[in-house]
């Protein structure tokens, strides 16, 4: 009788357990703080209007900092990312691909445009 006891308190000792484990991983808990997480290159509009087309690419280091992505195949193309995961929900996304011709920036591609590039209505 007192073995059957004990094992009916670990059974339910263990189910309340996991029951109440089971709460700690929702999304939204009360007094949790979540800060914001951001990984890779901070990259900004400032930055974008600094780069012109024949800079060295020591140079573009110093204006956008070192490069996330270094392809050893392509040693002509550096890529910045950055991620912004919010705590509060949400995720912002930012990429710039710079190419070189030998050592000079030849173009750049992404999510940011000269301003010089905009047309007047956005660059307002």
């Amino acid at each position: 009788m007192q073995k059957a006891m004990r094992h009916t308190f670990l059974v339910l000792s263990l189910i309340t357990t996991s029951i109440l484990l089971s709460g700690c991983q929702s999304s939204w808990f009360p007094g949790v703080y979540k800060i914001d997480v951001q990984q890779g290159n901070i990259i900004d509009q400032e930055m974008i209007d600094q780069l012109k087309p024949g800079m060295s690419k020591r140079q573009v280091r110093y204006i956008m900092g070192n490069p996330i992505i270094q392809d050893t195949f392509q040693p002509d193309r550096w890529d910045y990312y950055y991620q912004l995961n919010k705590g509060k929900g949400g995720t912002e996304k930012e990429r710039v691909s710079i190419f070189f011709d030998g050592d000079n920036l030849s173009h750049f591609s992404g999510d940011y445009v000269p301003t010089s590039a905009k047309p007047a209505t956005e660059a307002e």
